[in-house]
């Protein structure tokens, strides 16, 4: 009886000490890394005529969409004042939408209608798909003030 428990703590131990190797590992960054590069945030500036505002990029996949036409060079937009809160202006091609009920704030940059790009220096409730949010507001209804504006959105170099 002795010897048949033997074999069996003998083979198990085999077993087991034969999945432990180390033949064929695959080297993955560390667990702290993957969850750096994710939580790592995008940034774009937003420049406003002359003046030049950082922004961070939402996660989704109208900001992704956003960054890839940025990585082909800065995208710029003549946009216009509408009801005395927002900006728009069309962005001349469209991006995947994911609209839900939102109340914008001041420095909201949000998609509309999949085409068009809004930013806030008020706020408003509707339908949209946010990308991102002006960083630091000092200044941001001044450079926006009354009338057109001409905005480029840019990677962070």
């Amino acid at each position: 009886m002795k010897k048949v428990l033997f074999m069996h703590v003998f083979v198990l131990s085999m077993l087991l000490m034969a999945g432990c190797g180390s033949g064929g590992q695959v080297e993955r960054p560390s667990e702290n890394e993957t969850d750096q590069e994710e939580n790592r945030e995008m940034t774009m500036i937003v420049q406003v005529n002359d003046s030049r505002f950082t922004a961070s990029l939402e996660k989704n996949a109208a900001a992704d969409a956003l960054v890839e036409m940025m990585e082909n060079g800065p995208v710029t937009i003549e946009m216009s004042d509408y009801s005395g809160f927002e900006k728009v202006g069309p962005l001349g091609t469209g991006l995947p939408a994911s609209n839900r009920q939102t109340t914008t704030h001041a420095g909201d940059i949000v998609l509309y209608q999949g085409n068009q790009i809004v930013m806030f220096y008020g706020s408003n409730s509707w339908s949209y798909t946010r990308l991102g949010h002006i960083d630091d507001l000092t200044g941001w209804e001044e450079a926006l003030g009354s009338g057109d504006v001409t905005v480029t959105f840019s990677l962070e170099e």
